[in-house]
């Protein structure tokens, strides 16, 4: 049972990276700024990498990785609200978006590290945590472009 608790945990946060790849992909073909293009482009390249890392722990205990994304909850629709943002070219708008995403993103992945880490191995945890940090560091980046624009107007 520990075992299948675990490749659960590990899949929970494989989707959320999921979602997040599509998110800022979706971004970035739908913005013509180059900066947010950049920008969004690192954000799902740090995905890209916490997905590999969750794929190969996966598989080395035996489990099936989640291919999809979770398109019935919360973050998608966050993401529906970043495409909808892109559409009007609302920086500000687009920012606050990705924001609430990540947040959701940082939030699955504390619970997954506070509430259910008895499910996980040192390593385990301590893969989580990086990733968490790396997750937390694109939020801090969205901030900072976030407070540009509160400062500027």
């Amino acid at each position: 049972m520990k075992k299948e608790n675990t490749i659960n945990k590990l899949n929970r946060l494989l989707i959320i990276n999921n979602d997040r790849i599509e998110g800022y992909e979706t971004a970035s073909d739908n913005t013509e700024e180059s900066a947010l293009k950049t920008l969004f482009s690192k954000f799902a390249q740090t995905s890209q990498k916490c997905r590999h890392e969750l794929i190969r722990e996966i598989d080395k205990i035996g489990g099936k990785a989640e291919e999809g994304s979770n398109l019935s909850g919360k973050f998608f629709r966050t993401w529906m609200d970043v495409k909808s943002s892109l559409t009007g070219k609302d920086r500000k708008a687009i920012l606050n978006s990705c924001d609430q995403g990540e947040e959701r993103a940082i939030e699955t992945y504390k619970n997954v590290l506070k509430d259910e880490s008895e499910h996980l191995n040192s390593d385990q945890k301590s893969m989580i945590r990086s990733q968490y940090d790396l997750i937390k560091t694109d939020q801090g980046k969205i901030r900072t472009m976030q407070n540009a624009l509160v400062a500027a107007s």
